[in-house]
């Protein structure tokens, strides 16, 4: 059960809310959203954006431009949008934006200048059918459309909730009408994958207020943001999205687009898989390189590692000048030296021959910006981007963009989830430094966001305009409350130890219908029968602990009610006390779940030992280092 702690600000006191998110049984909702129970008071969400104080503008070359671009936000001369906009957005102040356009102007310039050399692949529209087609492969269950007979599938049509299979089953409908309509080929009857006798999924909508105010400080208003999460750990604690082993995080990632689809289903909203422009990327160097190139080539210098190293430099150097230079971010270097020095560490870095400190702050920033922009495939991919704009223009509780963006983040790629935490970890740093810099979060989130959502397709300029409050406030999210974000949903985790347990119960009858394996299993048998049996008996709730690094490899741990996994570790920390070479190595170490009804976990320290266990009565417990 995942428990959403917030605090309220009331009359000038603040009013701790506890939000348990479980079924109420009222309605067929998603695993991870519900009703709040009524005896529960409900604080509506509101926020706004924090302008700083002392927040002094900075004069640029192109301000002129940018306030006739605001002007032009303000007066509502666009043309029509593509969806639905708050009545808010058309009195956004155009001085809280301005450093938004002063961004977007400044993008525009570096790209006439030549320094971003990208080539469009034009992709053909797909018809609603292949959408839906696209979907059902993107979750994991192609099986729906090859007739297959496959563990996978099968495993996860198993473990989902009703109104997760209700989503893939008002998915599968959709392609099978479109495809009875192109006479293709035979598809499988909705009844014989969801064995229903009614074929329309049965869910009910959640109604929801539209938005008034869109994350835009409108004219007088008081800037206040009203809202503070956190996620409260369970009985396993809180588990991170390296914590798990890549074949169970690609189930995650599954299971993550299944239940966010049914979450917009109960929010009557509709989710749509956005078939971008292709940026084609370069095959070399190391602007406009695709991170998984970059990641292939630095791992053969740094085995594990999860971040490019160019990019590790260029937050590193951030870090240690830049974090209190005034306008950092904000404040453009000169062009002309940006592009001279990315030419030089193109040539020069993988040497390790380029001299650092010849950088200048604002020019470091400014190849960070570059670096992030110039990706053939944006940082946070935008497959599902539009349509979780239209969620924030069409939903005004903070709480419900928070949980749509966590399962957003969790449908990341590997690459870009481990790059996207490392810059956004860089971000709160420069807010934290807001008294030196004056960069206050709403204005790094205004300059951050044209740089990881600017659209690269025909329409650029309109969809900009379109969605520039809107990305702020996703920026703004993403920093803010970063680290619930990166924490894997448990009731995911749930679902995924059911899909294992479902696979290896499917192994196991196969495996029965071999004769070879009969003959085994029935001389196995034999064999424990045998009174010389020497192997020990491991009493219930009693675990071994194996630690391969230390001088006592392993332990029986009796557990208890009280036993948390730092104790495990501290018992190994105090055996190994006299070896003053290891304590420090012992201390950055972790206790894994290995096996069972999971490949490999990361348990938090202050998860309680008993309660996993019982969860996962077979698995092996591992003390190792932890990856960083």
């Amino acid at each position: 059960m995942l428990v959403v702690v917030f605090v309220a600000r009331q009359q000038g006191r603040h009013v701790p809310v506890i939000m348990e998110i479980k079924d109420s049984g009222s309605v067929v909702l998603t695993a991870y959203h519900s009703y709040t129970p009524s005896r529960i008071p409900i604080i509506e969400q509101s926020f706004v954006p924090e302008i700083s104080s002392n927040h002094s503008p900075i004069s640029r070359k192109s301000l002129p431009q940018c306030r006739r671009i605001n002007r032009m936000l303000s007066n509502e001369s666009l043309h029509p949008p593509m969806f639905s906009r708050s009545n808010s957005q058309a009195s956004v102040d155009s001085t809280s934006m301005e450093d938004f356009w002063c961004e977007v102007e400044s993008i525009k310039e570096n790209s006439e200048q030549g320094q971003e050399e990208q080539t469009l692949l034009e992709v053909k529209a797909a018809d609603e059918g292949e959408l839906e087609a696209e979907w059902l492969q993107d979750v994991g269950l192609s099986t729906l459309i090859s007739g297959a007979e496959e563990e996978d599938g099968q495993a996860l049509l198993s473990t989902l909730t009703r109104t997760q299979a209700a989503a893939v089953q008002r998915r599968y409908n959709t392609y099978t009408q479109t495809m009875r309509k192109k006479n293709k080929h035979t598809v499988r009857d909705v009844r014989d994958i969801f064995g229903v006798n009614d074929s329309s999924p049965t869910f009910e909508t959640v109604p929801v207020s539209p938005v008034p105010s869109n994350g835009i400080q409108l004219p007088g208003q008081k800037p206040v943001w009203k809202s503070k999460f956190i996620v409260r750990k369970s009985q396993f604690g809180l588990t991170e999205v390296g914590d798990l082993s890549l074949e169970d995080m690609k189930k995650i990632r599954n299971l993550s687009l299944i239940e966010l689809t049914a979450f917009y289903d109960a929010l009557g909203i509709e989710l749509k898989r956005n078939r971008t422009e292709r940026i084609k990327g370069r095959e070399n160097g190391l602007f406009g390189v695709p991170l998984a190139i970059l990641l292939e080539n630095d791992q053969k210098k740094v085995p594990g590692i999860k971040v490019p190293l160019i990019f590790q430099k260029l937050l590193l150097k951030l870090e240690e000048t830049g974090l209190e230079t005034e306008g950092i971010l904000r404040v453009p270097g000169s062009a002309s030296r940006v592009k001279n020095l990315r030419q030089e560490i193109e040539i020069k870095f993988n040497e390790d021959t380029f001299d650092w400190d010849q950088v200048r702050n604002n020019d470091a920033a400014g190849l960070l910006k570059m670096f992030i922009r110039e990706l053939p495939s944006p940082l946070f991919t935008v497959e599902y981007l539009p349509a979780f704009i239209t969620l924030v223009e069409k939903v005004s509780k903070v709480k419900l963009q928070l949980q749509a963006l966590h399962l957003l983040i969790m449908l990341l790629p590997d690459a870009n989830r481990d790059t996207a935490k490392a810059f956004l970890q860089f971000l709160k740093k420069i807010v934290a430094n807001e008294g030196k810099n004056k960069m206050n979060l709403w204005n790094v989130s205004m300059i951050v966001a044209p740089n990881i959502f600017i659209y690269k397709g025909k329409h650029a300029n309109r969809e900009e305009m379109q969605a520039a409050a809107t990305t702020a406030h996703i920026v703004r999210l993403l920093i803010k409350y970063q680290d619930i974000l990166w924490t894997v949903p448990s009731f995911l985790i749930s679902q995924v130890r059911k899909m294992n347990e479902a696979t290896m119960n499917n192994t196991k009858r196969q495996m029965m219908f071999d004769k070879g394996v009969r003959r085994l299993l029935r001389r196995k048998t034999m064999e424990r029968e045998r009174p010389e049996r020497s192997e020990t008996h491991i009493p219930e709730g009693v675990i071994r602990v194996y630690a391969p690094l230390h001088s006592k490899v392993s332990m029986a741990i009796q557990l208890n009610s009280q036993t948390k996994a730092r104790d495990i570790l501290a018992r190994f920390h105090c055996e190994n006390s006299h070896a003053s070479s290891k304590n420090t190595e012992v201390q950055i170490q972790r206790l894994y779940e290995i096996g069972g009804n999971i490949g490999l976990h990361c348990l938090d320290p202050d998860a309680y030992m008993l309660d996993v266990y019982r969860a996962n009565p077979q698995a092996e417990w591992v003390i190792k280092p932890k990856s960083s």
